[in-house]
């Protein structure tokens, strides 16, 4: 990577997760603490208003923006193959708002990269999974709000399980969707095929101190991810 793209990404991170130490950075960007510092560094002459508050870490001024992005054409080609991805895998809501983000990029592209920019990827949807994307949009939503469900699940030995659980996270397995979850009934963290899914609704009810695991730690009891 470039070091003018390395330092884009770093005041990247800053402006999203301010306060930030150069420890985090380090990590987040596999690279020494010192080299952080000689990035800050050239940051600041280069007119970036970075400054630095002990026992917190970096942070921006307040209202700075990064100016607009200038995608290559290969960065291009990997967004709008992402974009059209969601809109055929996703619950409607996201699906619309991936064609109202593929509008905004077109419109955002340079008038150069207009003028060559050819669409040659495709994701298409298929009508059969429309029962999937609306058990996947409650999983989304039920995510989002820290919320528990309860499931009619049918197992790969066909199986038929009702667990209510509290959906962590989702993940998509290239033609199958599957999420990690906290199972109430096994105290454990538990997988469950989208797919396979039968039913699901919602639970009023509140987590207890303890009793909901977060994604790190379903990531942590996985091996990583």
């Amino acid at each position: 990577m470039r070091k003018a793209d390395r330092l884009f990404q770093l005041t990247n991170i800053i402006r999203v997760r301010q306060p930030i130490t150069a420890a985090q950075l380090s990590e987040e960007l596999e690279v020494s603490v010192r080299t952080i510092y000689r990035y800050i560094d050239d940051l600041s002459a280069g007119g970036i208003p970075i400054y630095g508050t002990a026992g917190l870490g970096y942070q921006l001024v307040d209202n700075f923006e990064l100016p607009p992005l200038n995608l290559t054409e290969q960065e291009l080609d990997a967004l709008m193959l992402g974009v059209r991805m969601v809109n055929s895998w996703a619950s409607s809501p996201l699906s619309q708002a991936s064609l109202s983000l593929a509008h905004k990029i077109k419109a955002g592209m340079p008038p150069s990269l207009q003028e060559k920019y050819q669409d040659i990827t495709y994701a298409y949807d298929d009508p059969s999974r429309d029962g999937d994307k609306q058990v996947w949009e409650v999983l989304h939503q039920t995510i989002k709000q820290s919320q528990a469900v309860l499931i009619d699940y049918t197992a790969l030995d066909e199986s038929q399980t009702s667990r209510t659980v509290y959906p962590l996270g989702l993940f998509y397995w290239g033609g199958k969707w599957t999420v990690g979850s906290w199972c109430l009934l096994r105290q454990d963290f538990r997988d469950f095929r989208v797919d396979r899914i039968k039913t699901i609704h919602i639970q009023d009810i509140k987590p207890e101190a303890n009793q909901r695991p977060s994604l790190n730690q379903y990531f942590a009891a996985r091996g990583g991810c």
